[in-house]
């Protein structure tokens, strides 16, 4: 069995409130598990305004699944206006 966890480091520079923050979270989190299948949460500054730290795990049989995957959800944040990855950590266990 292998997982793959990610912890991505985000800034939201266009937020005003932390009410205006969750929603841009949540409608992100929401996309990434409906699109990737993987499990994603808010694991850390959940009440700093204009920052976010989320993690995401994916289990597979086979590393190269589980790279693509985490490459994927990488690609996605990227590619998300609302906000700006600041850094990522892969982690294959």
């Amino acid at each position: 069995m292998i997982v793959g966890t990610v912890e991505i480091d985000l800034n939201l520079p266009g937020v005003n409130s932390l009410k205006e923050k969750r929603q841009i979270v949540r409608s992100l989190l929401a996309r990434l598990r409906n699109k990737f299948n993987v499990s994603v949460a808010e694991v850390e500054y959940n009440d700093v305004l204009r920052s976010a730290r989320l993690g995401a795990a994916v289990v597979t049989n086979e590393k190269k699944y589980a790279d693509q995957v985490i490459a994927a959800v990488i690609r996605h944040i990227e590619s998300t206006p609302e906000v700006v990855l600041l850094d990522y950590q892969v982690e294959l266990l």
